[in-house]
């Protein structure tokens, strides 16, 4: 991650899982993906359904209190968005955190019985430990709810390694990544693969205006 050089001087917001060398970039403020918890918390509330454990009404869960108070605020700002406001109503941010941290406490007070069950409170304690970089999307509404644009992106480098077993050497690896991340620039900007191409063939590249971004997603 340092050879690549973005996040040692890195000082915007970054999206990305919950894995801990991120964290050595103190610089950047961090936010945490939601696509990976949900998927975190559905193994949750699957093994919890499976397993036969009973929780009150419904068979509650923990990890379930917590998707559900997730997705209402995703609904909240995804809705204050569409209005063009530029922040959800503080009580329903403020009730759902409160929801989203007494369950992740239920949790990370079980009594494992074994080693799934104990990623399952280390799940928990991380929520509480890092609710501020969960819910970070709800109160900066540059920052997304999730990584998965970062994660499309190196979608084709995988293709192309399945279609052709590999990067058949270290210049075609780094041609291939260069163009892509020319192309996926572009296209973000407005710019049809096709016309970006052209421009570079033709010696009249396209070039992305000057900016200081605020945001980014998970480098890869």
């Amino acid at each position: 991650m340092d050879d690549m050089g973005v996040l040692p001087t890195f000082t915007g917001t970054a999206i990305h899982d919950a894995f801990a060398p991120y964290d050595r970039y103190t610089g950047a403020t961090h936010s945490l993906c939601n696509a990976h918890l949900l998927r975190e918390l559905a193994a949750v509330t699957e093994h919890h359904e499976q397993s036969g454990h009973t929780g009150g009404p419904d068979n509650w869960c923990w990890a379930g209190q917590v998707t559900d108070a997730l997705l209402i605020v995703k609904t909240a700002v995804d809705q204050a968005k569409e209005s063009g406001s530029d922040a959800i109503d503080a009580d329903v941010l403020a009730t759902q955190t409160q929801l989203i941290r007494h369950g992740a406490l239920i949790g990370a007070n079980t009594t494992p019985t074994n080693k799934v069950e104990q990623k399952h409170r280390a799940l928990a304690r991380r929520i509480l430990r890092r609710a501020d970089d969960y819910l970070r999307f709800a109160t900066d509404f540059a920052v997304c709810f999730d990584n998965n644009a970062a994660e499309r992106q190196i979608r084709m480098a995988k293709i192309r390694q399945k279609i052709s077993g590999c990067m058949r050497t270290m210049k075609g690896a780094k041609d291939f990544a260069a163009i892509r991340s020319y192309t996926a620039t572009a296209a973000k900007h407005g710019i049809t693969m096709f016309d970006a191409l052209n421009r570079l063939t033709s010696q009249e590249p396209w070039h992305p205006a000057t900016t200081s971004p605020v945001t980014t997603e998970e480098p890869t």
